[in-house]
C-alpha cells in the first residue's frame, strides 16, 4: 500500500487541525473514507481543532453513505458533542434537514434523541423547527422520548416558538397536532 511505503501518517492533522479522514468525511468522499478506514492506524473518532469528529462533519453535511461507514466502526461514539458548536451529530443533521442521516442515527440505541447542546440548550427538535425542516420534525416526533415543548436555555424558546418566529407554518401544524404540545407555554 502506498501509505505504508511512503511513511505517511494518515491520522496526522494538518496546520488547520484536520486529518485526512476529517476532510474526506466533511466533503463526502466515500471512496477516500473507505480507504482510510481500512488503513490500520486511522482513528475514526478523532476530533479536529473544533472538536468535530468525522461523524459530526458527515452528519452536518448530509453524507449518508459516509455516516453509515463511520457508524459501522466499533470505536465511533455517535453521541459525541463537538467543542465549537456543542452539538451532537444528530443535532447537526437535524439543524440542516438531513432526514436520512437523522433516521440512521435514531436507529442507534446509543444516541439520545432529545440531548440539548451545551451552548444554547437546544435539542435536535428545536434546531429542525427553527430551520423549517418539517420532515425532520415529523421523524423526531415519532419518538416518545422527544419533548415537543422543551425550551432552550438561552432564550427559553420552544420548538413551536422557533417555528413561529421564522414563519414555518408547516412545522407549526406538525407540532400543534401533538396533544402534548402546549402553544401557551411561557418560559420567562
Amino acid at each position: 500500500m502506498l501509505l505504508e511505503r511512503s511513511g505517511a501518517n494518515p491520522d496526522e492533522a494538518d496546520k488547520r487541525g484536520q486529518t485526512p479522514l476529517l476532510w474526506a468525511a466533511r466533503n463526502g468522499h466515500e471512496g477516500v473514507v473507505r480507504m482510510l478506514l481500512e488503513y490500520y492506524n486511522v482513528n475514526p473518532d478523532k476530533a479536529g481543532r473544533w472538536g468535530r469528529t468525522p461523524l459530526s462533519w458527515a452528519s452536518r453535511n448530509g453524507h449518508g453513505v459516509v455516516v453509515r461507514m463511520l457508524l459501522e466502526q466499533n470505536d465511533v461514539d455517535p453521541d459525541t458533542v463537538d467543542t465549537r458548536y456543542s452539538q451532537t451529530p444528530l443535532s447537526s443533521a437535524a439543524e440542516n434537514g438531513h432526514e436520512g442521516v437523522v433516521r440512521m442515527l435514531l436507529r442507534r440505541n446509543d444516541v439520545n434523541p432529545d440531548m440539548p447542546d451545551t451552548q444554547y440548550g437546544r435539542a435536535p427538535l428545536s434546531w429542525a423547527a427553527e430551520n423549517g425542516h418539517e420532515g425532520v420534525v415529523r421523524i423526531l416526533l415519532e419518538r416518545n422520548d422527544v419533548g415537543p415543548d422543551t425550551a432552550d436555555t438561552q432564550y427559553g424558546q420552544t420548538p413551536l416558538s422557533w417555528a413561529a418566529e421564522n414563519g414555518h407554518g408547516g412545522v407549526m401544524r406538525v407540532l400543534l397536532e401533538r396533544s402534548d404540545a402546549n402553544p401557551s407555554i411561557r418560559r420567562w
